[in-house]
């Protein structure tokens, strides 16, 4: 399978991922669902994965990638379907485990995929490539569903967003040739358990990273939605709000290779953090559409860094033959993030209202930027 191929996969079913966490909330609050019932569905995507990503990994290391792959989309496309056939808290809730899962299988099984196509000399383009797949479905995926909710309603948009991950299931079923995880394991490294992984400190600083970067990201995804429908903006407002900060990051990741150049990637992942908090300050201040869009696309530029370096050098720090694994371990601590970060939002949501949420968000990123400020050992040549 050729590197574009593989990202057309990608961006099918990053675009998918990204318009079912527009539905769940728009369509949970048109139920009458509160913060916190909100903030437990959003939560829901991520409990299967943090508990099964290292597993998935392992199973992309040892069969290959092909059938997680396409059981991961087949499941998007199932998970989907549900609210569509029951238009209910239940069936959502539901929806967003099965969808979470799915993503999950099939999201370690492609990075793996990306990593082993092309010599080490590629890499680092392959997965600049990946991570502008990923900007421009998290673009692509939140405004499809939010002009469709606003043309055809909750249950209709589903059925059709339900369509961009079977083409991908096609696309996986007509390929020749599907690349895997690194061959070739050691004996030393087969002994080896995920507490070793944990104990190579380069590998588990850039965990920790990654997943402070987290926290913005999900607050966003989350809370979005939630405050856009607070001030009377529109289904397709909210969606283009959350695609500007998908435009910004595929644009900054064009940048990237020139940033890391310039400076190192501790460098640029501080200062994606501390853009991304000065932008958590300002969203309280505005409730509408353009003003909005314009923060998101802030905080976009912001975000937009760090997943593609963390990813980089994830599967270049793990020893032979566990990319896959070390990958799944990345999911697992980021959807672990995915699940606290909706709970304990939606609770001081509820409890204080909208702005205090923004402020201490934005308090955690400058604080995990002014952390890894003194960290070193991430350039990326």
């Amino acid at each position: 399978m050729s590197i574009y191929t593989a990202l057309l996969i990608v961006l099918l079913n990053m675009s998918s991922f990204r318009a079912s966490k527009v539905l769940v909330s728009l369509f949970a609050l048109e139920l009458g669902a509160s913060q916190l019932t909100i903030g437990a569905l959003i939560a829901a995507y991520s409990l299967g994965p943090a508990l099964l990503a290292v597993h998935a990994g392992r199973l992309s290391d040892r069969l290959g990638v092909r059938l997680p792959m396409l059981a991961g989309a087949l499941g998007l496309a199932a998970g989907l379907l549900l609210p569509y056939l029951s238009s209910s808290l239940p069936a959502l809730f539901a929806s967003a485990a099965l969808i979470g899962v799915s993503h999950m299988f099939h999201n370690v099984s492609v990075q793996n995929l990306v990593g082993s196509l092309g010599g080490p000399e590629e890499h680092t383009r392959n997965f600049s490539n990946y991570a502008l797949a990923m900007a421009f479905g998290s673009f692509l995926g939140p405004i499809a569903a939010g002009l469709s909710i606003d043309r055809y309603g909750h249950a209709l948009s589903y059925l059709y967003i339900a369509g961009f991950p079977l083409v991908s299931a096609l696309i996986l079923v007509g390929a020749r040739r599907l690349g895997g995880g690194r061959a070739g394991k050691s004996r030393e490294e087969r002994a080896a358990d995920t507490k070793g992984l944990l104990a190579n400190p380069l590998l588990r600083r850039t965990l920790i990273a990654g997943a402070i970067a987290v926290t913005g990201q999900d607050l966003f995804q989350f809370y979005m939605p939630i405050y856009g429908y607070s001030v009377g903006l529109s289904a397709s407002a909210i969606g283009v709000i959350l695609g500007m900060s998908g435009i910004a990051a595929f644009v900054v990741r064009m940048m990237l290779p020139a940033l890391v150049r310039r400076w190192n990637t501790d460098t640029v992942f501080n200062g994606s953090l501390y853009v991304s908090a000065v932008a958590f300050l300002l969203f309280p201040l505005f409730a509408n559409a353009p003003a909005l869009a314009a923060v998101a696309l802030v905080l976009g530029f912001g975000m937009g860094c760090a997943q593609p370096v963390t990813l980089m050098l994830i599967y270049s720090r793990a020893p032979q033959g566990r990319s896959g694994e070390a990958l799944g371990m990345r999911v697992t601590i980021n959807q672990f993030m995915h699940i606290t970060v909706p709970l304990i939002y939606g609770s001081l949501g509820s409890a204080l209202g909208v702005a205090p949420v923004f402020v201490i968000n934005s308090l955690i990123m400058a604080g995990g930027g002014m952390l890894n400020r003194a960290r070193s050992g991430l350039t990326i040549k």
